[in-house]
């Protein structure tokens, strides 16, 4: 077994263990959208590897990269003479400072200029003559390039005319490089693509393994330069130093890479089919929760879930289920233990609206339109006794929603905040990007509707539709039409935004979307929404736990953070300590 295998079947716990966001890569390095920290890294190793002569042994029959050079040069020199390609300017010498590490006997370092035998820049033609697009031929540009190895399609084509106007034709098997936009990206033409100004076309000698020069450029670096877009320059990359080995051995890198890449692919499809199981069995555990019929069911649910709780909660999203579990359970009475002595929700309800009809009186608020009772229909779900269904405006003063013109602003951070969607977050009110209005301006927006502390805050247009928060603080703020205000009366605040956070809410809310071009959801459909109400003491009793089971879900959760980051710097001491040198 190589050394490189021993470090990866020696250490396939921490390799597994160290888990990652989800996030979206390319190529050999990056792995695949569900990459596993630990396994991104060791492909990056097996590459550091590979370019510094560690990951085969060295055959002293093989002919040395110096007799390779020098068959090169004679290439290109008979292809001058030819007329086939053009004679470039020397490059400089390479020198000590350029050299990051020894190679072994038998390589050298050359600059990638060394191995080019022709190279072109591509272009694009007017896009407002429609002559030159939606020929035959395919025409690539960066977006085209997030494939593994081979260009093998395009979103855009051109014509003849549009190729003769403004682009250049690389060959099938030309190498494409990106030197702007998307530094990094690489691929082999798989056919004769046209390609714009930001990549470059790269006929590379028959002497040079392709797939040890790819190999080799995921290990780089690339840094680029410019004011408002980075980019390398053509000189820059011609300039490239390369660790080149013997083309023999060069094959034999290019087959242990390969093997030990579907090592790594093995082990990450494990993990996540692994971690897929895990979450879907989470979900179905604490879904028998949320549908237990009666106490004893709900009990007998818990206690499985229990017995094995360390197990089941081990990762960031599960704790996250847990926590929305644990709101769905609140709403439906079925977190705290309902007390026959408290007042029923429906004298609440009549003591709100006796209080609405005062405020009426009095020219406070103005009169609601009648809405019908909650039908059977409706109710998303069975209430305990002595809660009781009723409409969303049937526990506020007021719903309305923010300034339908924006009124003018500024960036004087002196004024008053003008509150948008974004600065809406889930269950906080984010200050740190908000415009300001006048004071002035502020006063007559507040004529209709001033936010104050106690009430909600609710994203009713957009992607992020629902989300909410308290207002807590004091601060005097303006909002606009891309936020509605919810003004509680009587009943517990924090009660009546768990409910609305809560996933059954959550997905009523969305029902009632408008799916225009912009999702929003409108002043009537907020009025109208479902609310289960429980007797005011209750109320405050489910606070009280859902506040408890929160706190200790976050401690649950960061001691996961932490163990996470503590698998990922044990990783990195992994790679540290591998003998790349």
């Amino acid at each position: 077994m190589s050394a490189v295998h021993k470090l990866i079947t020696d250490h396939l716990e921490i390799w597994t263990a160290a888990d990652t966001e989800k996030k979206s890569g390319r190529g050999r390095v990056s792995g695949s959208a569900n990459s596993v920290y630990g396994i991104k890294k060791l492909r990056e190793l097996i590459l550091e590897l590979a370019v510094r002569g560690k990951l085969v042994p060295q055959d002293p029959n093989d002919e040395p990269a110096s007799e390779l050079l020098k068959r090169i040069q004679v290439e290109k020199a008979k292809l001058i003479a030819d007329g086939k390609i053009k004679g470039g300017k020397p490059l400089p010498e390479i020198t000590t400072e350029e050299k990051p590490f020894k190679l072994p006997y038998g390589w050298e370092w050359a600059r990638l200029n060394d191995f080019v035998l022709n190279i072109i820049s591509g272009g694009t033609p007017s896009k407002n003559n429609s002559e030159f697009w939606n020929g035959d031929i395919p025409w690539a540009s960066v977006k085209d390039l997030n494939v593994e190895k081979f260009l093998e399609s395009t979103q855009d084509f051109i014509t003849q005319k549009g190729l003769d106007a403004g682009s250049k034709l690389a060959q099938k098997g030309d190498l494409i490089i990106c030197t702007r936009m998307g530094l990094g990206k690489i691929a082999i033409a798989a056919m004769n693509v046209a390609i714009n100004q930001d990549l470059k076309a790269l006929k590379v000698t028959s002497f040079l393994d392709i797939d040890y020069f790819i190999n080799f450029y995921g290990t780089l670096k690339i840094i680029g330069s410019g004011m408002t877009v980075a980019g390398i320059r053509q000189d820059e990359l011609l300039q490239y130093c390369i660790p080149t080995p013997p083309l023999a051995e060069q094959h034999r890198i290019v087959a242990k890479i390969d093997e030990l890449m579907v090592l790594c692919d093995q082990l990450e499809h494990q993990h996540n089919n692994a971690a897929e199981a895990h979450e879907q069995l989470v979900s179905h555990l604490l879904g028998t929760l949320t549908q237990s019929q009666d106490p004893d069911d709900f009990n007998a649910n818990w206690q499985r879930i229990a017995d094995h709780f360390d197990t089941l909660f081990t990762t960031e999203s599960c704790i996250e289920a847990l926590k929305q579990t644990i709101l769905q359970l609140a709403v439906m009475g079925k977190l705290v233990r309902q007390d026959p002595n408290d007042e029923p929700a429906s004298e609440l309800l009549k003591r709100i609206q006796a209080e609405k009809a005062k405020l009426v009186a009095e020219g406070k608020i103005k009169k609601d339109k009648a809405l019908a009772t909650v039908s059977d229909s409706e109710e998303l779900f069975k209430l305990p006794s002595g809660w009781s269904w009723t409409r969303m405006i049937n526990c506020a003063k007021q719903i309305t929603d923010g300034e339908h013109l924006t009124p003018e602003r500024t960036t004087d951070n002196t004024k008053i905040p003008l509150i948008t969607a974004k600065n809406v977050r889930d269950g906080s009110m984010d200050y740190t990007t908000t415009d300001f209005v006048d004071f002035d301006v502020a006063s007559k927006c507040w004529n209709r509707c001033k936010p104050e502390p106690n009430d909600i805050l609710i994203v009713s247009v957009g992607a992020t539709i629902g989300r909410l928060t308290m207002i807590e603080d004091h601060r005097d703020m303006v909002i606009v039409r891309s936020v509605t205000l919810v003004k509680p009366l009587l009943i517990n605040i924090r009660y009546l935004t768990m409910a609305l956070r809560s996933p059954s809410l959550q997905k009523t809310i969305w029902a009632g979307v408008k799916q225009n071009a912009q999702p929003c959801l409108y002043l009537a459909v907020s009025n109208n929404l479902p609310i289960p109400v429980p007797p005011i003491n209750e109320q405050h009793r489910i606070v009280s736990k859902v506040g408890q089971l929160m706190v200790l879900c976050d401690q649950l959760k960061s001691r996961i953070t932490n163990m996470r980051r503590s698998q990922q710097k044990l990783a990195d001491v992994l790679i540290e300590h591998a003998p790349t040198r």
